[in-house]
């Protein structure tokens, strides 16, 4: 079932603590505070502040957790699937060339069926690219990029409020489907700073709970209980075709209950807009300029880049004149948005690339083209 999100803060049950940090300071602090077991990763611009501010905070001698910086990029995704193995909840953060460093290992618990949350804070590309933001690792992250016929669930959050709430739920869906999940973000939200309200302490779990919760987890030898094996090698094709037959029908669960997404202005809107992220912000302020021009543009967010919300896009379109699509790149997410469309209507793209944001101006000036 799709869920329209229209609720700013999903952690604001109990105590309300608000605070003034970064979106990267954000991760840090809800990794704590939801019960995270690990943290593994490597400084690179523009997510250092994470593991920054998790050294600086340090958990271990609070809650226990465990915060290392690994030797590289390849090193810390396999302490994750390591400490994913043994049912624990750990992630890990890092920006574009180093999440493209991690893709092995991110196949290879897709294939174990194996939970673990990914932070991406995106840097404008190819190759080393610049430290400047950018929304360009779009394919990477909904397409898999690494082998095989896989997918990461992928939460896009556009402020830093919910940097800090889509922790714990790329948690839960991360355990509730035995799948990666991703939170991919990028520099302008990692760096900005706003009011959020950070989420309840939530304990972590015991042994005893992870072998109840994660029975397939790898804890530790009973003497009535043998070590489980974990693994993304079939040897047989037979048997590979059957997890790659068991993986594409969870694949399509995931599609049916867990697309998310979110509306402004639409209404009655003659135009429609689809951005995600810091471009859906750019686009927000964009559309409340464009309607003080009397023209009617609505904004649909998609808040899951996977599941794509498909189905949303073709309904919302409907009627409409044209759509178009912003993002901070050369174009990715519109391919996605032209299959939702299937030629029922116009539908252009408009992005900066280089590590450069657009302007609400220059947004409206690319849907004035269409007009």
């Amino acid at each position: 079932m799709a869920e329209q999100v229209n609720d700013k803060s999903l952690a604001t049950d109990g105590k309300q603590e608000v605070t003034l940090m970064k979106g990267n300071e954000a991760i840090a602090h809800a990794a704590i505070r939801c019960g995270a077991d690990g943290y593994f990763g490597y400084p690179i611009t523009p997510q250092s502040e994470v593991i920054e501010t998790l050294a600086e905070l340090k958990p271990w001698e609070t809650t226990g957790m465990v915060v290392l910086q690994a030797e590289s990029e390849v090193a810390s995704i396999n302490m994750i699937y390591g400490g994913a193995a043994a049912g624990k909840r750990v992630l890990t953060s890092s920006s574009s060339p180093g999440v493209a460093l991690m893709q092995e290992g991110i196949t290879y618990m897709a294939g174990a069926e194996l939970p673990g949350v990914f932070v991406n804070v995106q840097r404008g590309g190819p190759g080393l690219g610049t430290i400047q933001p950018s929304q360009g690792d779009y394919f990477q992250a909904t397409r898999g990029g690494g082998n095989g016929d896989y997918n990461v669930i992928v939460l896009a959050p556009n402020s830093v409020q919910e940097m800090a709430d889509f922790v714990d739920l790329a948690f839960e869906l991360a355990f509730k489907y035995r799948n990666p999940a991703m939170i991919l973000s990028d520099g302008v939200i990692g760096q900005m700073m706003e009011k959020i309200v950070l989420p309840p302490y939530k304990p972590r779990r015991t042994e005893e709970q992870i072998r109840k919760e994660c029975p397939w987890a790898t804890i530790g030898r009973t003497k009535d209980r043998k070590p489980n094996i974990i693994t993304s090698l079939e040897l047989k094709p037979e048997a590979m075709e059957a997890r790659n037959i068991h993986l594409q029908e969870k694949y399509a669960e995931i599609r049916e209950k867990e697309v998310r997404y979110e509306t402004l202005y639409c209404d009655d809107a003659e135009y429609l807009i689809v951005a995600f992220g810091s471009a859906a912000r750019l686009t927000q302020k964009a559309i409340e300029m464009a309607r003080e021009e009397g023209l009617k543009v609505g904004l649909l967010r998609p808040i899951t880049l996977w599941p794509f919300p498909s189905k949303q896009i073709a309904e919302m379109a409907k009627g409409k004149k044209g759509v178009l699509v912003v993002e901070i790149n050369a174009g990715q997410m519109v391919q996605d948005v032209r299959l939702a469309i299937n030629g029922a209507l116009p539908v252009e793209q408009f992005g900066r690339l280089g590590g450069i944001v657009p302007e609400p101006e220059e947004i409206i000036d690319a849907l004035k083209k269409m007009m």
